[in-house]
């Protein structure tokens, strides 16, 4: 057994905030992004966060530390489109596996400091896998119903180079995370498959799908229960919600999540619903008193932020999870 899961047995595990919205705060230019390596890259770089890896490794290494500093016990990769089909739109698909790779090394050594600090309270990296800017289910051409701007196999491929460089670089566990097109995250969950058959390992994985808005479905039309029978055919450490909502819209469907699922259940909501200007205005304190319901109804077992939340939030949520036991599932799927 995994030290996660043993320790989620134990405690209400805390994942951190959002990496974007800490990187903001450094207003990186064009020629931060580049760095001395890309200074003559014929395209933009800018905007391209996963680069960032390994063009400033140091503000990645220092975002990662201020959430474990806030109570984090995992941290997520700075990966979310690292991708071959994520990179495609800077032309930087020949660096998918280097930049997977030492993502998950700079979350690894600070994971470990951390954990050499305080070995009564082990820090965890997941290796985290986006949902890529394609959909397998759907068409983008109104006009085409039947097209499809990428295949099944597509999308096997490429998450399998992520998971390969992830699982090189040393993480703990993989979060299929931001779902909203289900076939799309079966596609990583295979190519998880396949790496783990081909290594003979075992890793934890965690699942996170998005509910887009108050249909309660995801983006290609599942509801809840069905989103969950779609990717319960493996053994997953977790199974939940991130994104699109803020906490307070999203427990009806951690309720219903929950009461479904003999899983451990994850959310990692926003800070609220995004302002006019795309900015996320829910107070820490806010933040926390939403999670504390979650708390009161015993829904979660990994609990942490999204789009918006900073080490204040997850500070906040951390203080107020350890006075919980996790959640136990009295559901028989």
């Amino acid at each position: 057994m995994s030290k996660i899961q043993e320790a989620i047995k134990n405690r209400i595990l805390v994942l951190d905030g959002a990496m974007g919205t800490m990187l903001q705060r450094y207003n990186f230019s064009e020629e931060d992004f580049r760095g001395e390596r890309f200074k003559d890259f014929p395209h933009s770089l800018k905007g391209n966060n996963d680069l960032l890896s390994i063009t400033q490794p140091q503000a990645i290494k220092a975002v990662h530390a201020l959430y474990f500093e806030a109570g984090a016990d995992i941290v997520e990769t700075n990966t979310f489109s690292g991708t071959t089909i994520g990179m495609a739109d800077y032309h930087l698909e020949d660096i998918v596996y280097e930049l997977n790779y030492q993502s998950a090394k700079i979350a690894r050594e600070v994971a470990d400091e951390f954990t050499a600090r305080n070995p009564d309270k082990p820090r965890f990296v997941a290796g985290s896998i986006g949902p890529t800017n394609r959909t397998a289910s759907m068409s983008p051409d109104v006009n085409d119903p039947g097209y499809r701007a990428v295949t099944f196999d597509d999308l096997r491929i490429a998450y399998k180079q992520q998971v390969e460089a992830l699982l090189d670089g040393g993480v703990d566990l993989l979060l299929v995370e931001t779902i909203f097109d289900t076939l799309n995250a079966k596609a990583a969950l295979f190519a998880i498959e396949e790496v783990k058959d081909e290594r003979k390992i075992d890793i934890p994985i965690m699942v996170s799908g998005t509910i887009t808005d108050a249909s309660g479905r995801t983006l290609s039309g599942q509801t809840v229960e069905a989103f969950l029978v779609s990717v319960s055919h493996i053994p997953l450490l977790s199974v939940g919600f991130n994104c699109a909502l803020g906490a307070d819209l999203l427990k009806p469907y951690l309720q219903t999540l929950s009461q479904n699922t003999s899983f451990n259940v994850s959310a990692h909501p926003n800070a609220g619903l995004p302002n006019a200007f795309g900015e996320y205005d829910e107070t820490p304190e806010q933040m926390q008193a939403f999670i504390k319901e979650y708390l009161d109804d015993n829904l979660i077992n990994i609990i942490g932020g999204c789009c918006g939340t900073t080490p204040g939030h997850i500070k906040l949520i951390a203080d107020i999870a350890k006075d919980y036991k996790p959640r136990v599932s009295t559901a028989t799927m």
